[in-house]
């Protein structure tokens, strides 16, 4: 049992024409005899599949012949309809029965001619499909599909064919593809190393410019410190031709002080040669003025003392000169006093001598000498007085001499200790100090709650630390460590700082060609899954392209281009899972883990996901959590735990890939 289509084998160019001349014949079924066309009509009334035409060949043997043979001859005739099929020799009657007496004309116009000439009386059929029966009818136009019952078979091989030679170029392809894989992967494993060869020689050239910088830094420090030496020695030189003039000036000057001294000494001991000499003087005069000699000479004795400072001693001399002179005039006085007295007593002993000879006249110039004692008794009286006040103004002169030299060797002890203070405290002579002297500090006061102060500041600084200088060297060879890796560290900063400039320079570049990529492979894997649509990516402008946020824009078809986050929960599952095959294109992982990414789907979107899945297989093996129909029938294996006993779970696993292949 077959179809008439399925029996019957045409040319392309004829399918037309043949298809058109058997007309609704052309689904007709052949049997091989009556009863099995008879018990297939009882079937068909029986179960009411319809109607059919049965051509039993048992009796489809007589078929009228074609009579008008002289349109054979005619111009555009192709030929009979059943010399142009290929049949079987079985099937020859059917095809003469159905086609045997229908004539194929290249075009509707020489059918219409042939058709006049031989009065619409045969039954003819043009390549295009126009049909002219007898009587003069005609059909024709364009069929409303394309079924073309005919050229299935042919069509089917041509397809056949076109898909093994498909498999042939997808197999090629694939191979190629494997091979562009396997030469990119080489590729990008010789590009990792190249990078990371030229990392380690950009490491090394940052290293060797560090060390060439901090080498010529070193050697710039170098000859600075040089030049700062060459200066100092310059200063030193400078220093010490003033110290040897400052010698030489103070060489002089010690000289002269020491000329002045001897020659003050000289002085001095003229001074106390002549002191000498006025006390022998005042010795020789009187017994009384003796004592102003000792005491006189026990202030010559002190005045030893004072040589250290000659002007107050030339003061206290010039002082004492005058007095010796006052009392010089006094001697000189009291001398003219007793040489009147001496005169008046020897003239008294001549008045006695001769009072014996004139007794009357002596008692009365006795009695005037009285009177004259008298008056020079008084006159010694007051002398004495006056000796007594300037005893007593001598000794508290002396006493104030003395004093003043107590006071003299007090300061002399006190600037002694001031100056021993002065170097072992800060190690500066007196002349350093007075030539350190400020003139404008005068308030004793002022100066004494400073000095306060800078002790109290010098007291919390703590104790001395004698091993200052020791530990200043340490310090300053740390210091010196210190300063070398700090500037290194400057430098190692400023290097990263460029690798830095470089890397998001670089990473900038990448980022913007890696997401470029992605938006074409997303807009693609988007079409694919959702069947048409358009997707894409976009930055949020005004912001670093580095830390700018992703719009992700999607059309579904049949839907207005909007946001992501204005779909559905399934077109927004979908549309984030394109995303994902998007970058698993670009850059396959070998291993990948998906847990219910497609719950949020429709049945009809989990069957493009899991086909679209299936696909990715050759370059990534998936793990798929899900509980999803369609996804798992995409699997090669499945897994599951079941309990087939209370709080005991077993797993249970299906090889699909296996049970597939025995199919």
């Amino acid at each position: 049992i077959c179809v008439v289509a399925d029996i019957i084998k045409v040319d392309k160019k004829y399918e037309t024409a043949i298809e058109t001349a058997l007309g609704g014949s052309i689904q007709n079924i052949v049997t091989e005899d009556e009863e099995t066309a008879k018990r297939m009509i009882s079937f068909l009334k029986k179960n009411r599949f319809g109607r059919a035409t049965f051509l039993p060949l048992t009796s489809i043997n007589k078929f009228q012949e074609f009579r008008n043979s002289a349109a054979l001859n005619e111009n555009g005739v192709i030929g009979l309809a059943d010399s142009l099929v290929k049949i079987e020799n079985r099937y020859i009657n059917v095809a003469k029965s159905l086609l045997g007496r229908v004539l194929v004309v290249d075009n509707i116009d020489n059918a219409v001619r042939i058709a006049k000439k031989y009065d619409h009386s045969i039954r003819m059929v043009t390549l295009e499909g126009e049909l002219l029966v007898p009587g003069g009818a005609i059909s024709g136009g364009a069929y409303k599909n394309s079924s073309n019952l005919l050229g299935r078979r042919r069509e089917m091989d041509e397809l056949e064919e076109k898909i093994k030679n498909i498999h042939q170029e997808l197999d090629s392809a694939q191979n190629e593809i494997e091979k562009c894989r396997e030469r990119r992967n080489n590729l990008r494993q010789e590009i990792d190393s190249k990078k990371s060869a030229l990392q380690q020689l950009f490491i090394k050239q940052n290293t060797a410019r560090m060390n060439v910088t901090a080498a010529h830094e070193r050697k710039a420090e170098a000859e600075q410190g040089f030049d700062e030496l060459r200066l100092q020695e310059q200063e030193i030189d400078k220093k010490t031709a003033e110290i040897n003039k400052n010698k030489t000036v103070i060489s002089d000057e010690l000289l002269k002080s020491e000329q002045l001294e001897e020659s003050t000494t000289k002085e001095i001991d003229g001074y106390q040669k002549k002191l000498e000499t006025f006390r022998e003087e005042e010795s020789s005069k009187s017994g009384q003025v003796g004592e102003w000699e000792l005491e006189y000479e026990k202030m010559l004795q002190k005045q030893e003392f004072e040589q250290s400072n000659l002007t107050r001693i030339q003061e206290d001399i010039d002082r004492l000169l005058a007095e010796k002179q006052e009392v010089a005039i006094n001697l000189e006085s009291c001398q003219k006093d007793i040489e009147q007295r001496t005169d008046s007593i020897r003239k008294l002993k001549q008045t006695i001598d001769e009072s014996e000879l004139t007794h009357s006249d002596a008692e009365a110039e006795l009695k005037e000498k009285q009177q004259k004692k008298e008056e020079l008794s008084q006159k010694q009286k007051n002398f004495f007085k006056t000796r007594e006040e300037i005893s007593e103004r001598k000794n508290s002169l002396d006493k104030e001499v003395y004093r003043l030299n107590s006071q003299k060797e007090k300061l002399e002890e006190s600037i002694e200790s001031q100056i021993n203070y002065m170097w072992n405290e800060y190690e500066i002579t007196l002349s350093t100090a007075a030539a350190m002297r400020n003139t404008e500090l005068t308030d004793i006061t002022s100066m004494k709650k400073q000095i306060s102060s800078i002790k109290d500041e010098i007291r919390k600084l703590g104790d001395v630390n004698v091993n200052a200088i020791e530990d200043y060297k340490v310090l300053m060879e740390r210091y010196t460590f210190l300063k070398n890796q700090h500037d290194d560290l400057i430098e190692a900063e400023k290097t990263l700082e460029n690798i830095i400039v470089e890397l998001d320079a670089a990473m900038r570049k990448q980022f913007t060609e890696k997401f470029e990529e992605i938006r074409k492979e997303f807009d693609k894997v988007f079409k694919e899954l959702f069947g048409g649509g358009k997707g894409t990516l976009e930055l949020i402008e005004d912001e670093d392209i580095l830390e700018a946020g992703i719009r992700i824009i999607a059309q579904p078809p049949g839907k207005k281009l909007q946001n992501m986050m204005q779909l559905s929960g399934g077109d927004k599952s979908f549309t984030a899972i394109a995303l994902l095959f998007a970058i698993q294109n670009l850059k396959p992982s070998p291993f990948c883990l998906l847990d219910e990414i497609e719950a949020a789907l429709d049945e009809q979107n989990v069957s493009r996901f899991a086909k679209y899945l299936n696909k990715l297989t050759k370059s990534t093996q998936f793990i798929v959590i899900t509980h999803r129909r369609g996804t798992m029938e995409q699997a090669d294996r499945l897994y599951g735990i079941t309990m087939q006993e209370k709080g005991v779970s077993t797993l249970v696993s299906v090889d699909l890939i296996d049970s597939s292949l025995d199919n």
